[in-house]
């Protein structure tokens, strides 16, 4: 108990899931079918039961569904040093609205591919053009904290150069992800099936970070190279400090370790308990314990992010060791997985049985142990 409250005392990571309402269909995410209803979703005056955080996400479903998002921006600017929303960038009128007040806000719009593509992939009619043209006011604007990022996966990847190649042209930010299978997606199906191509694309992508002269840029070449090693079922580079220094909050009050796990673990409820006793119960210690045994090996840039900042000298001598390469590109077979898949040693179906979702030992396993 005592080295909990010790840890409670820094600024914490955030994530607050203010509504699981979502206006579009995307093929790796089924959540729009477990809408959250208006009248259970996570109130103001829960908002500001929340800690001191040095950096807090506000997610979906799709967040500016919610008509008091504005209030809650307001209150979670008093207890956050920066905050970013993850949108489809569908509502665009709404977004420009609420940057007008906030114009110090991070937006990050997801665009899963090219035009054809990503509105097959989101199921939205006209999504990418709508998202386009959202990133273009807000850049117009003057807006600093912008980008977009992208799920990749099979039907995708061959796009995520030239989307990177847009984002450099733009001057905006530019995320990536892969596939996970996870009680928030309501999804135990998705799959890379050709992990050469998409590991491929990632390399390519990797390549272009590390020859920008961006620090930031190379660190993010090290988050892509974790793709890489996540989509062979490999053990994750970082340790999870998950329900430790970083917490999810969803639209019913819950507070949870992550967004990743097969099932939903819950640390305490913030409608009917206050910040430090929930911080601070065994319902809480339980949890992290289960996040310890945990074997799902996520590569998610909310588990992550904190985790290099932690632990920055792993992917800092990374980068080091291939900045101090001249003329050498780096290559996704410097993954011991990938030449074993190419060279027989492995097969896909061995592959295929370390997907997320098929994981034999998950972290509500852990809560036994």
């Amino acid at each position: 108990m005592k080295n909990t409250l010790v840890r409670q005392s820094r600024k914490l990571n955030g994530t607050v899931i203010v509504t699981y309402r979502c206006n579009a269909r995307c093929t790796m995410c089924n959540r729009y079918k477990a809408p959250s209803r208006p009248e259970d979703e996570i109130s103001v005056e829960t908002i500001k039961k929340l800690p001191r955080m040095y950096f807090t996400n506000i997610t979906g479903g799709e967040p500016f569904i919610r008509e008091d998002l504005k209030e809650i921006v307001r209150e979670l600017y008093k207890l956050s040093d920066r905050i970013v929303i993850s949108t489809n960038g569908y509502f665009t009128d709404r977004i420009i609205d609420l940057c007008k007040e906030f114009p110090q806000i991070g937006i990050r719009i997801s665009i899963e591919g090219l035009e054809q593509t990503n509105n097959e992939i989101r199921g939205l009619e006209n999504g990418y053009q709508r998202g386009y043209q959202t990133l273009k006011k807000l850049r117009e604007m003057g807006m600093k904290d912008v980008g977009f990022g992208m799920t990749v996966q099979d039907r995708n990847a061959p796009d995520l150069v030239p989307l990177y190649k847009i984002s450099e042209q733009m001057g905006l930010e530019f995320a990536t992800a892969s596939l996970h299978n996870s009680f928030y997606f309501v999804e135990s199906k998705n799959i890379i099936h050709d992990r050469p191509m998409v590991a491929q694309n990632f390399e390519d992508l990797v390549n272009e970070l590390l020859k920008s002269n961006s620090p930031k840029k190379w660190f993010r070449a090290y988050f892509n190279h974790g793709l890489i090693n996540y989509i062979y079922g490999q053990k994750r580079l970082l340790p999870c400090d998950m329900s430790f220094d970083t917490f999810f909050i969803d639209p019913f009050g819950d507070v949870m370790p992550c967004n990743g796990t097969r099932d939903k673990l819950v640390m305490g409820n913030l409608n009917r308990q206050g910040w430090d006793e929930l911080w601070n119960s065994p319902e809480a210690e339980n949890v992290r314990s289960a996040v310890r045994h945990c074997d799902r090996q996520c590569w998610m840039i909310g588990s992550v992010s904190p985790a290099m900042h932690k632990y920055i000298w792993n992917p800092a001598w990374w980068i080091l060791r291939h900045k101090l390469r001249p003329g050498k590109k780096y290559s996704m077979y410097e993954i011991p997985a990938v030449c074993d898949l190419r060279d027989g040693r492995v097969t896909k179906e061995q592959l295929d049985a370390l997907s997320t979702c098929d994981f034999s030992a998950t972290a509500k396993d852990g809560l036994t142990k």
